[in-house]
């Protein structure tokens, strides 16, 4: 066969270059949308967390007597409980102590995870078998029951209950963070910045880390939803703030009693820490994709 000088060259990135934009444009455009669609309720829920002020100008903590068991309206979005408070507003007020609470745990089990997942991961086999072996005790048993003991062996409060739920959370960050990093450890820029002289110290924090990341991001904001989900029910068996401090799952707590008569004080509640999870949850799938892709 010969080749002539006046014949077109075709390349693979030629070849499946302007094939390939068409069909990836509309990809990332469901992928930004979708990213987006999730992301903003939840920037509205972070908002009633750091400016419920803004969002609310009922009183969260006194009630009006005239005003007792009155259902969603105008006035009262989500309704009045039996003291007559706004619950629309100690649903807001109460973003703050519970989403407070859900980041010391996540940071928790972020930090302890990924320094336990990456010790097993790259300080050889003893040091992962040691590590997993941790996880494995951690996984059999319950989180939600590693929580219960945490909090009751301590004075029952915000800053107990963060980090009961944080300690169960280490094992899922631990996971992903070991196998993350043992993908990226056996790559070749990673071997090339060893052979080049680079420390451990070093090749870890300049190439292994950043490049292992996007998983752990995933399932940060999913791991966020399930400590908020923890933490409302730890809330509503009374281990969260005292009353009358607004918490998501104290206002559920109050509202049992009264099903019957007034199902707002635990439906509106309930609705909000469903919507935030399963928001979460999404986030953490549409995250995933991106940085898989």
């Amino acid at each position: 066969m010969t080749l002539h000088l006046d014949d077109p060259i075709t390349t693979p990135a030629a070849a499946s270059g302007p094939g390939l934009a068409p069909a990836a444009a509309p990809a990332r455009r469901r992928r930004s949308a979708g990213l987006w669609l999730t992301a903003l309720p939840l920037l509205l829920v972070l908002c009633w967390a750091l400016f419920p002020a803004l969002f609310s100008a009922q009183d969260p903590i006194a009630g009006v007597g005239a005003e007792k068991f009155l259902p969603p309206s105008g006035s009262h979005w989500f309704g009045t409980d039996h003291l007559g408070r706004d619950v629309y507003a100690r649903v807001v007020h109460g973003t703050s102590q519970t989403l407070l609470t859900a980041g010391l745990a996540v940071l928790i089990g972020l930090l302890a995870g990924t320094a336990v997942g990456l010790v097993a991961a790259t300080a050889g086999r003893a040091a992962d078998a040691v590590g997993m072996r941790l996880v494995d005790v951690l996984l059999a048993v319950p989180g939600f029951l590693i929580s219960l003991i945490i909090v009751t062996a301590f004075e029952p409060g915000p800053v107990s209950l963060g980090i009961g739920v944080g300690i169960a959370s280490i094992a899922s960050f631990a996971r992903v963070v070991r196998s993350e990093v043992l993908r990226v450890r056996n790559l070749d820029f990673v071997e090339a910045a060893f052979l080049s002289g680079g420390t451990y110290r070093s090749v870890v924090l300049r190439h292994i880390l950043p490049n292992a990341t996007g998983p752990v991001l995933a399932l940060l904001a999913v791991d966020l939803g399930a400590a908020i989900l923890a933490i409302s029910g730890l809330g509503f068996l009374g281990f969260g703030a005292p009353p009358p401090t607004p918490e998501w799952g104290l206002l559920i707590s109050e509202g049992r009693q009264y099903l019957g008569s007034a199902w707002w004080m635990t439906s509106m509640p309930g609705l909000v820490i469903v919507a935030t999870v399963v928001l979460l949850a999404a986030l953490g799938r549409q995250l995933l994709k991106i940085f898989r892709f």
